[in-house]
């Protein structure tokens, strides 16, 4: 049940030192060799343990994730770092010192909770993802704050606990499940354990969860890092009703102030473009109002304005032209400005960037953004390069 134990061994640990910097296209001829002194079931284990590691480093860092244990599915849906330690902190500031974090999987919040003073019990039903959350908490000198206990979330009593941490399972054996009564366990199950905890709770669901899913005493909170959206949170025992969008490194947090929808305008000198988590919150009013613009159509989320006001939660760009959709336009306007690097960025167009870039096939020294999009309602071209403040 647990294939992790022969790499705990010291015979294991000093297998995953000598393979850690595997190249894929050696391993072949690593594992041929390795196998004339170790068993060939601990060299695939070793060698498998050694690719998890490596694609683990974009979510905890190279240091933690050569220490660390993965199970393939524990790589790809444990939260990153950086949006763990963010979360571990608001609990911390909440008072926070002690969790129940149900699914658990290979540790990776469970870490971050320990990190910030915070006394864990991690929970996951999995033999191998419990022990490899075990030996994660053990790799990185938290054992002491963290207990892993192999059992079905539904049967653990989180009584005694200031908070409770769910993070459902989302993927199945057709891939995402984007139903959250179909998560494991269901959203409905963790709302309820949230419920019951004493002091807060946090939920971990898909950022395209429908708004009209989230419950009226729940804070919602979507989070991106390096611009990319990576979760939605519902808290409890916060502020209910509160939306927000968070942005990492920072933190930034945009709050809903329940403005009313942008007007249409026509292009402006600026077009922003709203980071992810501000969209799925559905807090561009808020950018919108911040920079003193409106939207280009009413059902896409780029904003524009007449004047500069750099804003953490959108990117500006400055627009040089405005057209109706035209390939061959834009073919000799590119032509005409030398552009050789062409970034696309596409909104309520259903061209693909790299079936334009084909067709207008750009070439010279200079570079520019196009923006495809709608402008009230009909298909338009801008072309522009991020502002300069």
């Amino acid at each position: 049940m647990n294939d992790l134990a022969p790499l705990l061994t010291p015979e294991g640990r000093a297998l995953l030192d000598e393979v850690r910097d595997t190249d894929p296209a050696q391993e072949l001829a690593v594992a041929t060799r390795l196998r004339r002194e170790h068993p060939a079931e601990l060299v695939s284990a070793a060698l498998g343990q050694a690719r998890l590691r490596q694609r683990a480093v974009v979510k905890f860092g190279a240091e933690d994730a050569a220490r660390m244990f993965f199970t393939p599915n524990g790589v790809e849906q444990s939260t990153r770092a950086s949006v763990a330690a963010y979360r571990a902190r608001r609990m911390a500031d909440l008072g926070i010192t002690s969790v129940a974090d149900l699914c658990c999987g290979i540790g990776g919040d469970a870490i971050a909770l320990a990190r910030a003073g915070i006394r864990v019990l991690a929970v996951d039903r999995d033999p191998r993802t419990a022990a490899a959350a075990r030996a994660n908490a053990d790799a990185l000198g938290l054992a002491g704050l963290v207990e892993v206990r192999e059992a079905d979330v539904t049967d653990v009593d989180t009584a005694g606990f200031d908070a409770v941490f769910v993070d459902p399972a989302r993927r199945g054996g057709r891939g995402r499940i984007f139903d959250p009564e179909a998560y494991s366990p269901p959203l409905s199950w963790a709302v309820s354990a949230a419920r019951r905890a004493s002091r807060a709770a946090a939920l971990k669901i898909a950022p395209g969860v429908p708004h009209e899913a989230v419950p009226e005493d729940a804070e919602a909170e979507w989070i991106s890092d390096g611009g990319d959206v990576k979760e939605a949170v519902l808290w409890f025992g916060t502020e209910p009703g509160a939306v927000r969008a968070t942005l990492l490194p920072g933190p930034r947090t945009l709050l809903s102030r329940g403005l009313p929808d942008p007007e249409v305008r026509p292009p402006g000198r600026y077009l922003y473009e709203p980071d992810g988590a501000v969209i799925r919150a559905h807090l561009v009013a808020e950018v919108a109002d911040q920079v003193e613009g409106g939207l280009l159509d009413a059902t896409i989320a780029y904003v524009t304005a007449d004047t500069l006001h750099p804003t953490p939660y959108a990117t500006a760009y400055e627009i040089t032209d405005h057209l109706p959709f035209n390939v061959k336009k834009l073919k000799a306007l590119l032509r005409e400005r030398q552009v050789g690097t062409l970034t696309v960025k596409k909104r309520g167009s259903a061209v693909e960037p790299e079936e334009l870039r084909k067709k207008v096939k750009p070439q010279g020294p200079h570079a520019a953004t196009v923006f495809l999009t709608r402008v009230a309602g009909a298909p338009a071209m801008l072309i522009g390069h991020p502002a300069r403040a």
